[in-house]
């Protein structure tokens, strides 16, 4: 029986319901220090409010821009070459889902942004992420450049120093990752704690 205009409709808008109400726990997820601690939440976000232009510094020192990627979906996750666990082991399970998607995954740009544009260089974070996958862009920037993508994702970061050094802190942040579709637009949160397989299903879900 086909599918009236009015069913779709509906799903459509439960779809976004439901993404809606995860990237409002996850984005509100405080990742704290190297440790498993969350806390809960802050103001609701809607998912027209999620993302928006930027301009950063690629691997190879060239810029790349919200508007290079038209066109494919992106996934992208925000953290810092520094971190200790919880970084490499995401971006570990996204390189898997990549291999998972198999030829779906010419379609999907997966992208690494800092949050440590003082100690990720251009060269640091490429290299950084290349070791993880040659799929995965790393992209850094001047101080203002990360702080306004942050803005515009909703991510929380705070510095926690651990002493007197120029390099002794970390960056508590927040983790998720962001599908956006080729349009630039914020399509759903994807759980950046979900297996491999669960994550490439997840995904291939809101590729058509």
């Amino acid at each position: 029986m086909p599918i009236t205009n009015s069913r779709k409709a509906h799903r459509a808008r439960e779809r976004e319901r439901r993404a809606l109400a995860i990237v409002t726990a996850g984005l509100a997820m405080l990742l704290l220090g190297s440790g498993a601690l969350w806390l809960l939440p802050a103001p609701l976000v809607g998912a027209s409010s999620i993302g928006g232009p930027f301009e950063l510094t690629g691997g190879d020192g060239k810029p790349v821009t919200d508007r290079d990627l038209r066109g494919k979906y992106v996934l992208i996750y925000f953290g810092y070459t520094f971190c200790p666990d919880v970084c490499p082991i995401t971006l570990q399970r996204v390189a898997d889902a990549l291999k998972a998607l198999g030829a779906k995954s010419a379609e999907l740009q997966p992208l690494f942004i800092t949050v440590d544009p003082q100690r990720d260089t251009p060269q640091v974070v490429g290299q950084y992420a290349a070791a993880f996958s040659p799929r995965l862009i790393g992209l850094t920037g001047t101080s203002d450049q990360i702080s306004r993508v942050e803005r515009e994702f909703h991510v929380y970061t705070a510095i926690r120093r651990s002493g007197v050094g120029r390099d002794d802190y970390s960056v508590d942040h927040s983790s998720v990752l962001y599908l956006m579709g080729p349009d630039g637009r914020f399509l759903a949160p994807i759980p950046a704690d979900e297996p491999a397989l669960q994550m490439a299903g997840d995904i291939a879900r809101h590729m058509t």
